[in-house]
């Protein structure tokens, strides 16, 4: 079987700007079939960190709100709260960060921000999918109950996946907390002693108990003496985990003011992108012929919109592609890129020819390939598409 992507450049005319080419382009790929009267619809898209300017401009996304609106729904954008502690870890930050950035209820036309995830990233849903490496997925609530689905994604390189487009877009970008850390490692955090100040904030929030604090040793001169249990010397307490207790949360991450708290990456490449694809699996779950997927393939940057930087694109800007399959639309992106010489004086150094793999040039210790085989194996899409292509309107 063989997918449809349509695809438009940016040349634009009098007759026909860009941002009405983009509705154009997303009505042809199937957007009035998604969306019934009144649907609930949630834009998953990424605001950006805070002092990252990669991400999608906030006009395109206005004009996919208005669209949506267009064919009698209700749009609202949504986003899930990060792992790693910055701009976006709980809802407060997340919304600010996002209206700084240009995301804002009277600049998208009344679409409302809901974090996907509530306030501190523990509104999930578990979602059963009985898949190779997880039984059930944890997915921001807000996601799971939305009628329909419109993933908006940046197409970039990634530092884990290789690429980051659609499918993680959905797979990584819907997931709870929880999810998230599930996805990265398969231990429990952990704590550097160094830069625990034994305030308590991880132990008093953890829900299942699994944090104590206990006074470990003070040093006189070069001697380090132990402190027996019930001691206490103010600012020596430091806090430990109890892996066997510890369910993976990761609130204490969030908590922590110091950064004393860390992810431990141990998740294997290979097996991170396949609990992605399973993630993405979960987050369709119940939106079948209720979701569509439009990739930016602009300023693609080498790098995750996570990171509060972004380092110079690698190729020229491409075009917008979309489709109502998460695998083909990813495929084609990355052919898209690979098929484009590479700009001089980025950090791409290798596979800076046209048809040459710009993902492997930039980690060429990740098989991006792996999440597309095994998305089409789980059965979320096809690799196969045909690329269609839009043409500018001209004058008769």
């Amino acid at each position: 079987m063989t997918a449809t992507v349509f695809f438009t450049d940016f040349k634009a005319n009098s007759r026909e700007n860009l941002l009405e080419k983009l509705a154009r382009l997303i009505t042809t790929a199937g957007l009035g079939d998604v969306l019934e009267e009144n649907d609930l619809t949630g834009i998953k898209l990424h605001f950006g960190e805070k002092g990252n300017t990669a991400f999608i401009r906030p006009p395109f996304i206005r004009r996919i709100v208005e669209a949506i609106r267009e064919n009698g729904a209700t749009p609202f954008l949504t986003d899930a709260n990060t792992l790693y502690a910055g701009t976006r870890s709980d809802t407060v930050s997340h919304i600010t960060t996002a209206v700084a950035n240009g995301f804002s209820y009277s600049s998208m036309d009344n679409a409302p921000i809901v974090i996907a995830d509530g306030l501190r990233g523990k509104s999930e849903t578990a979602v059963r999918v009985d898949l190779k490496h997880c039984k059930e997925v944890y997915i921001g609530s807000e996601i799971v109950g939305a009628d329909a689905l419109i993933s908006v994604a940046h197409f970039k390189g990634h530092e884990l996946s290789g690429f980051g487009g659609t499918l993680k877009n959905l797979g990584m970008g819907c997931a709870s907390r929880k999810g998230k850390l599930d996805q990265h490692s398969t231990v429990s955090p952990k704590i550097k002693k160094k830069k625990c100040i034994g305030c308590g904030e991880c132990a008093d929030n953890c829900p299942a108990e699994a944090i104590t604090l206990a006074a470990e040793k003070v040093t006189h001169g070069k001697e380090a003496i132990p402190l027996g249990e019930g001691t206490i010397i103010h600012g020596e307490k430091k806090a430990t985990i109890d892996p066997d207790r510890c369910i993976g949360c990761g609130e204490c991450i969030i908590r922590c003011p110091t950064g004393a708290v860390n992810i431990r990456w141990n998740q294997s490449v290979p097996v991170f992108l396949e609990k992605m694809m399973e993630y993405t699996q979960g987050v369709l779950q119940g939106k079948e012929g209720k979701a569509l997927y439009i990739n930016f393939i602009t300023d693609i940057s080498p790098a995750c919109d996570c990171l509060p930087y972004n380092d110079s694109p690698i190729v020229r800007d491409i075009g917008i592609v979309a489709s109502t399959d998460p695998v083909a639309i990813d495929q084609a992106s990355a052919d898209l890129v690979n098929a484009e010489e590479a700009f001089a004086g980025t950090c791409l150094k290798h596979n800076t020819l046209p048809g040459e793999d710009k993902f492997k040039g930039l980690y060429p210790d990740v098989d991006w390939e792996v999440q597309l085989d095994y998305a089409e194996t789980i059965g979320l899409g096809t690799r196969k598409y045909d690329l269609v292509k839009l043409r500018s309107l001209s004058w008769k």
